[in-house]
């Protein structure tokens, strides 16, 4: 069951949120820049982590899912986001350069079949970003933040299913190293400096980015006909001359 979209807004209002929001959005402007003249799909509950983009970008857009809900967005511009079929996106094939995947595969029902849509609006060139819950950091136990629900994922895990969906992992890296307390936020700056070099693997969240594997083809079971030596008669004995019936 997905959070619902207030939970979320009231999460990214927090001095909590705050913090989580610039510590992940850090991350994919180092990946991705300013985005200059690309078209960027962000799924999920991306609208916190997009505003640094939208202002470069060619054509932003905020996909939520219909059973978590969706807000306006920019609050004081024409509306960019909309409610979508997770399964089914209303994109056409190939639309958008950059796709950020975030709040959105650890409580999906089917998050392969989310992540082929990915692929399917994804252009050939494009890349995306999926940031989930890790698995071995404070806040996938933090119920208290949208961390902490649904199923977090290790570095091992969040690469094979990338795979399964048609995508060839490019990189990783990890932030939110602070921990998921409220008064702690104001030194988020100082844990994640200390985080990313001390305990790397305990990070909050783990982004990883692939690549569209264009030309993947999966092997199918093909039944193959196995040829079977019929066994050959023996010659029958020869039939000794008192054998042989007499007329």
């Amino acid at each position: 069951m997905r959070r619902d979209i207030l939970e979320l807004r009231a999460f990214y209002a927090s001095e909590l949120g705050r913090a989580a929001r610039a510590m992940i959005s850090r991350k994919v402007t180092e990946a991705w820049g300013s985005a200059s003249g690309q078209d960027v799909l962000g799924l999920g509950y991306p609208t916190p982590f997009l505003g640094g983009l939208r202002g470069r970008a060619r054509r932003t857009v905020a996909a939520m899912p219909a059973q978590q809900g969706v807000e306006i967005w920019p609050s004081a511009e024409r509306n960019l986001a909309t409610l979508v079929d997770e399964e089914a996106l209303p994109f056409q094939n190939a639309l958008f350069d950059r796709i950020l995947v975030i709040h959105a595969i650890e409580e999906s029902p089917e998050p392969a079949s989310l992540l082929r849509e990915v692929w399917r609006v994804l252009a050939p060139s494009g890349r995306v970003i999926v940031a989930v819950v890790a698995r071995d950091g404070l806040w996938a136990n933090a119920e208290s933040t949208p961390f902490g629900h649904g199923r977090p994922y290790s570095r091992r895990q969040l690469a094979a299913l990338l795979r399964e969906a048609e995508f060839e992992p490019a990189g990783y890296t990890r932030a939110l190293y602070a921990p998921p307390v409220s008064w702690m936020a104001g030194s988020a700056e100082t844990f994640e400096q200390a985080g990313s070099r001390l305990w790397p693997r305990f990070s909050g969240v783990l982004l990883m980015e692939a690549v569209k594997q264009t030309y993947a083809l999966k092997a199918r079971p093909q039944r193959v006909r196995v040829r079977q030596a019929r066994p050959t008669l023996s010659p029958a004995p020869a039939m000794r001359e008192g054998d042989r019936s007499q007329p």
